[in-house]
Order: structure tokens, then C-alpha cells, then sequence
């Protein structure tokens, strides 16, 4: 089901539309049914044939996984982002996003983080939503922090060094 706010249309992908993903701009834009730029996206399709896989094997899970903003007035697909998996059985997800170099700076990253953040707490059973950034002051951290995120640890990531785990909980949730 899509995730809709102010300006955004959260399209979750199903495997077609991963598949479009993966296939090219070309093919998305015809599943999507959206104008879509060459540089939608800074991290590139390479993660979007392991999602493939995670949905294939578990369809119950797609709310979980990958969604497109489509920017509503332009009708243009301006990033990715979404839940890095299924919630754990202690009720926690995590959550990332990435937007558009020509549609940073406009509040569209923290539209869609509090569109996440408010679709995963609609499910009774989750009761705490992290993320992570890399470890310093940046554009992420400033979303992080204008939906209710704290810092909560630095972690050594074996690919970036030096990353943040932010957490919300329900309760401290608005």
C-alpha cells in the first residue's frame, strides 16, 4: 500500500517494480509510471536484487523493505528508501532513506523519514525505530534529529568506520 504525506507518494516495491529497478531507468519509469533522472538515485541498484531475493522468499515481508517517493507535483521518482527487513521479534526496525541532489534542502527526506516512522509505529507490535549515519554532523543527522531520533552509540562499520545508531521509541514518539 502506498505512503502518502504532503508532497510525497511512498511507492512500496513489489518484485516488478524491482525488477524495473534493476533492468534501468527506462523500465522503471514505465512500471512507476513517473519521470525518473539519471541520478535518482547516489547508491545505484546494487542493493535492489538482494531486496528482489528477500521479498521472493518472503512476500509477507515486502512492507518492509524498499519504497520510492514519487514527488507528487513533478511526478518524479527523487530517491529510495524504506525498512532494512522485517521488525525483530523485540519489535524494532531500522529505517533509511536518500533523496535527489536536485530535491535536497526542501524537507523531503524528513517527509518521508516521519512517513516511515509513523507506518511502522501504525503496527502495535513496534515499539522502537533506529537508523544509522555515518559519524559526524550531516544532512542525515539533522533529519534524524527533527524526528525525535537520539544518538545512542557510535559502531565501527567493517565498509564506513565510525557510524551512529539513532533510536526513537514509540512512547517518546509525538
Amino acid at each position: 500500500m502506498t505512503i502518502e504525506s504532503k508532497n510525497l507518494n511512498l511507492v512500496p516495491c513489489n518484485q516488478d517494480i524491482l525488477q524495473a529497478a534493476i533492468d534501468g531507468n527506462e523500465a522503471l519509469s514505465k512500471i512507476l509510471n513517473c519521470n525518473i533522472s539519471e541520478n535518482w538515485s547516489e547508491f545505484g541498484p546494487d542493493i535492489f536484487p538482494f531486496v528482489l531475493k528477500m521479498i521472493s522468499e518472503n512476500p509477507k515481508d515486502q512492507a518492509w523493505w524498499t519504497y520510492f517517493p514519487i514527488h507528487r507535483k513533478d511526478n518524479q521518482l527523487i530517491g529510495s528508501g524504506g525498512y532494512k527487513g522485517s521488525p525483530t521479534a523485540e519489535g524494532s526496525v531500522e529505517i533509511g532513506y536518500e533523496i535527489a541532489t536536485a530535491y535536497r534542502n526542501k524537507g523531503f527526506a524528513t517527509e518521508m523519514a516521519k512517513s516511515l516512522i509513523i507506518h511502522a509505529f501504525n503496527h502495535d507490535y513496534i515499539k522502537i525505530i533506529h537508523a544509522h549515519t555515518l559519524a559526524n554532523e550531516n544532512a542525515s543527522t539533522k533529519v534524524l534529529s527533527k524526528c525525535g531520533f537520539v544518538k545512542v552509540e557510535e559502531l565501527i562499520d567493517p565498509n564506513d568506520g565510525a557510524i551512529w545508531k539513532w533510536s526513537i521509541s514509540k512512547e517518546n514518539w509525538k
